[in-house]
């Protein structure tokens, strides 16, 4: 057994070492002095808020969109999708069914029904172009009722909060594309 337990001590290999440490300046040494304090902290950089992208705060019309907005819709706000696309969502208080038949008559298409619970449908309104869009142009309705849901709230500061049975997304085409 003691044979065996040499023969195993033989074939261990220590593990090499990484190069010698050498102790970093602001270690303390026995009969050194301490590291000196800097006098004044380094300036933290200013952060400066970037600023907002056009039509990020405005109340968007149909003009600027290029595309109808259902009458009555209030605006809700605007999010910026990426690579030069925001979205804009409107609520109201109409059905998921009179919202899809309007945009149905006015885009002269019949959409696609996404989802049925809960109820999404989606027209497209221009060509999707994966390497410089991040959203399709579309006009996106939901039905926020499903469920048995009071509907998407919607706060306003300094107002109180009101619920939409249906949200409309919009994503208007990128300009120039």
């Amino acid at each position: 057994m003691m044979l065996l337990l040499l023969a195993l001590c033989a074939f261990v290999v220590q593990t090499p070492q990484p190069f010698p440490k050498v102790a970093p300046p602001n270690s303390s040494r026995p009969g050194s002095p301490p590291p000196a304090q800097p006098t004044a902290p380094p300036a933290a950089p200013q952060q400066v808020a970037p600023p907002a992208a056009p039509g990020a705060n405005e109340v968007p019309t149909e003009a600027t969109l290029g595309v109808a907005i259902y009458p009555g819709a209030e605006f809700i706000a605007s999010y910026d999708a990426g690579r030069g696309q925001r979205y804009y969502l409107f609520g109201t208080n109409g059905s998921f069914v009179e919202i899809v038949n309007y945009y149905k008559n006015v885009l002269k298409q019949k959409g696609e029904l996404i989802f049925e619970e809960p109820a999404i449908h989606q027209f497209e309104i221009g060509r999707f172009k994966e390497e410089t869009m991040a959203f399709p142009p579309s006009v996106t309705v939901k039905d926020y009722t499903w469920g048995g849901s009071a509907g998407y709230l919607s706060p306003k500061r300094g107002k109180p909060p009101v619920r939409f049975k249906t949200v409309v997304q919009i994503v208007p085409a990128v300009p120039g594309q």
